[in-house]
């Protein structure tokens, strides 16, 4: 499995209604230090319906500026759409909706 299907099989597994960082994904695909790598797999991704690349965020849960599929009211708007709740300055709450990644993503 290359670097980018590792970044999408993690992303998958993002429940509804939860977000990931780019750095947790970056962690359970393999390597803490591809969170640009996550981010440039994220932009082209193939497949939008299937890898839910709008529920990963900042580190602070900011959006993406650059969300590849209608940029950063696209992905609040769809985030909003599961559930995600924002704090007053638009950051997604980390504390109630940060994904703990301990679901067994390769099974």
């Amino acid at each position: 499995m290359n670097t980018f299907e590792r970044i999408y099989e993690v992303v998958r597994a993002i429940p509804k209604g939860k977000v990931a960082s780019y750095g947790l994904v970056a962690l359970l695909a393999g390597n803490p230090r591809w969170s640009r790598v996550v981010g440039y797999a994220l932009h082209v991704n193939p497949e939008p319906i299937a890898i839910p690349c709008h529920r990963v965020v900042t580190k602070n849960g900011e959006l993406s500026k650059a969300f590849a599929f209608g940029g950063d009211n696209m992905q609040r708007a769809l985030l909003a759409e599961e559930g995600v709740e924002f704090l007053a300055d638009g950051r997604v709450d980390m504390e109630r909706f940060l994904w703990s990644g301990s679901e067994d993503i390769y099974k």
